[in-house]
């Protein structure tokens, strides 16, 4: 079975891991935004020796609680983009947010090697995220979190971890119906009034 291994060294023309900063903003028809987390160069090894690629990792997210991943691979790095951001079109998720700008509680999230901790913030907190963490977040439209990586730092992990976790996110509204119960059983009476507000994801 061929199998895949990451070229070292400074061949890679720029593009690897240490890219995932600059991420990359295009906006499509349908107001979803794209964030190039990730790309890198791969190889199948043949008979004949290396066949190179290069896989890429997009976020896209319409800045409004919905938010999806792809990866793609092709020969050539635009291609390689392009698959990986019509995968993440159609694995979009929608998270429920508080008052549009945070989560609703805080949450843990791992995938593999990858430990993510999401902590909900005060107004004015902003994004406290790096690399492709941060990536998630603004194609969700989060405004306010506080984000922590405590295991793997390889993108993919990151983003599924991050992407775990969020699922996992649920409001004040569906938990008091999954209860049979009413929001103000759930959250007291000072925070009911912005939970009824936000419409149910």
């Amino acid at each position: 079975m061929a199998r895949e291994a990451r070229e070292g060294g400074g061949d890679r023309g720029g593009r690897g891991r240490g890219d995932r900063d600059h991420n990359r903003d295009r906006d499509s028809g349908d107001d979803l935004t794209d964030k190039l987390v990730t790309i890198n160069r791969v190889a199948k090894v043949v008979k004949g020796g290396r066949r190179f690629a290069f896989a890429a990792l997009v976020v896209v997210g319409d800045q409004k609680g919905r938010v999806g991943y792809g990866a793609g691979k092709a020969r050539e790095v635009p291609e390689a983009i392009r698959k990986a951001t019509e995968r993440a079109k159609r694995a979009l998720i929608r998270v429920p947010m508080k008052e549009g700008r945070t989560l609703h509680h805080d949450m843990f999230g791992h995938f593999g090697a990858g430990k993510v901790i999401l902590r909900s913030a005060p107004a004015g907190t902003g994004i406290i995220a790096g690399g492709p963490m941060r990536a998630v977040f603004e194609s969700l439209g989060i405004h306010d979190v506080v984000a922590k990586s405590l295991g793997s730092r390889n993108p993919h992990n990151m983003v599924k971890a991050t992407f775990a976790a969020l699922q996992a996110v649920a409001s004040p509204r569906s938990v008091a119906t999954r209860r049979g119960k009413k929001v103000t059983d759930i959250l007291g009476k000072r925070e009911t009034t912005h939970a009824a507000e936000q419409p149910d994801a």
